[in-house]
């Protein structure tokens, strides 16, 4: 029996899907033929960003190569437009006259970017940014030319311009807006957003518009002019301004269209023969530009493609979860609020956090996240499926793993969730769907999911939730994706490849890793020159050279920058523990140099706030303290309580076993900041239960607990080992951080790293093991010893240029 004729105008993400999805449910139904206007096989768009900023290839983003067209008997017409439809004689004719006939046909041609109607914008050197060809003209832009102008500070815009500015490209973004991203964030997430995007090199001109384009007399771009007058030098000038639907096509053959090809719930045109999906479409008065919105799409106009007849599409609760250049979003609902509605805020921009619930009628109807959007699905749901909140509102901003009913505290978001809940909102994928491959399939990396499942494979901020189910359904035997976790753009490598590396060949430099691995970039980046930095002094202490300007700046002065530019400064105590004559220094120079705050810290330190950066080595000279290390990747505080010695319930001597670990570990770099606390009693008035390494006694000894964190998302510490005296404190805590410090990847806290190796391997390592414990205490004492204080050396005039201000001279003032 002749099969009838299926006929895709239409080869990118909307379109395919839709074929896959029919294919799944009835194979053998059609003959289909495919048309699309790229010589390109279907690719994932939303991956062109990755592509710019060379982290991957255009090969990377191919989603199903030629051989998948072959193997499921499609007809392929690529580089061909369909240039009109005879709906009478049921046939599409391409540009070049090629001519298929149709029982069906489905429309996906997707959406056009807007260019801005002003004068220029036919100029060379002025580009969209939609498809791989665009992207491969920015690249090829980025060798010869130094000046870009992205116009355009959505979602596109900002990667664009993070991608140019990687490639080498001084990039200003002209936005319209008073904020980024301001229909996915609200003001204080956009701000966030610009501060740290500023701190990566990319300037911003907002509350410009653009006013023409201006060129030379062979027709290049030079210049942005501005409506105010202002100008831009831009060799390139990219418009990110947004899309319209393309239907051009659709409008020749008739059929209705008003913002989009205006379609039913079954995808379907007044034309029962034809269908459309993705972002040419028109539902229900809404044109979605979003992924998910055309997955949900592309799987109802399968359901009636297939014959079945029982999907409907009512339209998608939007959510909008991105990665703008390794910073993490989310936003869904309506998270401006407005008249009736209540916020709940929470702002850390120290530590780049900033959450933002909307509720109404105890309900949430909106949640803007930045920094930490690890909660985002489970806040999506409670706003998608209206559950009312009261029982939750006193824990609701710090996820659902503070939430009674959602599982045990200090869970990873993986373990908490049910079986039913979504993990990929762009492919609709639930963890009971990746579990069950993950179990019946054998599957063991990130790729594995993502070919079996498609979780993870289009936006890609999922990858991290995929990454802890794995971890927790296969425990030892999870294989991390080395692309999932490049160290960064410049190469390919992960952090374990790179330690192994540096381990292995003896690497003791910068450049001997960037040469023996091939690095892209010859002198890394502003993401993998710290890590690549700790890694080698690390590795080989005493031997590779610490390079300070491969050092965050908190690092490089010793200091923790505020939010003013001026610094935080907090002298050692260790354990805590002062003197009136040091509290008379601290008063002194709190007083000589204008400290505009003195504040008492949660690790019982002494905060100086506000000390200009060309006082700083003055004040360390002053107070004639050692560092209190408050600032960088390093040993942070030893909390202690009371203890033994004054405390009615302590039953060891807690403040001296804090001070005995400090000592210890002075100056102890390590892959991100280390808390340890000594409680005197189980009653843990130092709240050992939530640090990095907590310290408890008892009667017989001393308990140790491991992979606690006090931050954002709270981690309850696990039991490690129990032991007697106190040098076995110090030997087991310091095998155990050397371990961390040695395997664990740069910014990865103690509870990620425990999490991806699992706490058996640690008790193996450090408990079970006693040669590899006692070689691993030795190691760590080999790179502490002799180590200076940071301070000291400063005082001593080491790089004390940085510290002196630089002064503008106007003409004829004298230098």
């Amino acid at each position: 029996m002749k099969k009838p004729k299926l006929v895709v105008v239409g080869n990118g993400m909307a379109g395919i899907r839709t074929v896959e999805e029919l294919l799944t449910l009835a194979p053998d139904l059609y003959e289909i033929t495919v048309f699309g206007a790229e010589p390109h096989p279907n690719y994932n768009r939303i991956l062109l960003s990755p592509v710019l900023a060379g982290e991957q290839e255009f090969k990377d983003i191919v989603l199903n190569p030629l051989s998948w067209y072959a193997e499921n008997g499609i007809r392929l017409h690529l580089g061909k437009s369909v240039a009109r439809i005879d709906r009478h004689r049921r046939t599409v004719v391409a540009n070049d006259g090629t001519e298929e006939p149709y029982d069906r046909l489905l429309l996906a041609t997707g959406s056009m970017p807007f260019i801005l109607p002003v004068p220029g914008k036919d100029l060379k050197g002025v580009i969209s940014y939609r498809d791989i060809y665009d992207t491969e003209t920015m690249i090829a832009t980025a060798k010869a030319k130094k000046h870009a102008v992205v116009i355009g500070g959505g979602l596109l815009g900002l990667e664009a311009a993070n991608g140019l500015k990687i490639r080498g490209m001084d990039v200003t973004v002209v936005h319209l807006g008073e904020w980024l991203l301001d229909k996915q964030l609200d003001v204080t997430a956009g701000q966030l957003l610009q501060t740290s995007l500023e701190e990566r090199g990319l300037s911003f001109l907002l509350q410009k518009q653009t006013a023409e384009l201006v060129g030379n007399d062979a027709g290049e771009v030079t210049a942005v002019r501005f409506k105010d007058g202002d100008e831009v030098a831009a060799d390139l000038v990219v418009m990110a301004v947004g899309i319209r639907p393309n239907t051009a096509l659709a409008e020749s053959a008739g059929l209705h269209c008003n913002r989009g090809i205006v379609v039913s719930d079954a995808l379907q045109t007044f034309d029962p023969r034809i269908y459309a999906v993705g972002e040419c479409v028109s539902h229900r008065g809404v044109a979605y530009g979003l992924v998910a919105p055309l997955f949900e799409q592309a799987k109802v106009c399968a359901n009636h493609l297939a014959q079945l007849g029982i999907g409907q599409y009512k339209g998608s609760v939007l959510s909008t979860k991105l990665k703008v250049t390794g910073i993490d979003l989310f936003s869904a609902g309506d998270f401006m609020g407005g008249e009736g509605t209540e916020d709940i805020v929470l702002s850390d921009p120290a530590g780049g956090v900033y959450k933002k619930l909307v509720i109404k009628d105890d309900q949430l109807v909106g949640a803007c996240l930045y920094g930490d959007t690890a909660d985002g699905a489970w806040y999506f749901k409670l706003l998608r499926e209206g559950r009312k909140i009261a029982d939750l509102r006193d824990h609701i901003m710090f996820g659902e793993s503070a939430i009674g009913d959602a599982g045990v505290q200090g869970q990873s978001r993986a373990g908490a969730m049910q079986d039913s809940d979504e993990v990929c909102g762009c492919n609709g994928v639930c963890k009971g769907t990746i579990v069950k491959a993950i179990k019946e399939k054998g599957l063991f990396t990130v790729d594995d999911v993502k070919k079996h499942t498609k979780a993870a494979s289009s936006c890609g901020s999922c990858t991290g939730l995929v990454e802890q189910i794995l971890m927790n359904t296969l425990g030892s035997s999870f294989q991390e994706t080395p692309k999932t976790k490049a160290v960064c753009g410049c190469t390919d490598h992960n952090h374990g490849e790179v330690r192994k590396a540096i381990r292995e060949h003896h690497l003791t430099s910068h450049k001997a890793v960037y040469d023996f691995l091939e690095w892209r970039t010859p002198n890394g980046c502003a993401t993998c020159r710290p890590a690549v930095n700790y890694y080698l002094i690390s590795t080989w202490p005493k031997e590779a050279v610490d390079d300070p300007q491969s050092r965050f700046v908190n690092e490089r002065v010793h200091a923790n920058i505020q939010k003013d530019g001026t610094f935080s400064v907090i002298p050692q105590m260790k354990g805590g523990v002062t003197n009136s004559s040091e509290l008379r220094r601290i008063a002194d120079v709190a007083d000589k140099y204008h400290v505009p705050m003195v504040k008492v810290t949660g690790g019982q330190r002494i905060d100086l706030l506000g000390v200009k950066k060309e006082d700083l080595v003055s004040v360390w000279k002053d107070l004639g303290m050692q560092s209190g290390h408050a600032y960088g990747k390093s040993i942070r505080t030893v909390k202690t309580c009371v203890g033994s010695e004054f405390c009615r319930f302590g039953t060891q001597n807690s403040t001296q076993m804090g001070i005995d670990l400090e000592t210890m570990l002075a100056n102890m770099w390590s892959p991100h900041k280390v808390k340890l606390a000594v409680s005197g009693c189980p009653r843990n008035c130092a709240e050992s239960g939530i640090k990095d390494v907590g310290v408890i006694a008892v009667d017989s000894g001393w308990e140790l607990y491991v992979g606690g964190n006090g931050g954002i998302k709270t981690e309850v510490a696990q039991f490690l080992c129990k032991v007697k005296t106190g040098d076995e404190v110090k030997e087991y805590t310091g095998a155990f951080l050397q371990l961390y410090r040695e395997e664990a990847y740069y910014l990865d806290r103690t509870v990620h790293y425990i999490a991806r190796v699992g706490l058996d391997y640690i008790k193996q390592k450090v408990v079970d093991d006693a040669a590899n414990r006692k070689a691993l205490y030795e190691r760590l004492l080999y790179s502490l010893e002799g180590l200076p204080d940071p301070w000291a050396a400063r005082i001593a005039g080491v790089q004390k240029n940085e510290y002196i201000p630089i002064r503008l001279v106007t003409a004829g003032e004298p230098a």
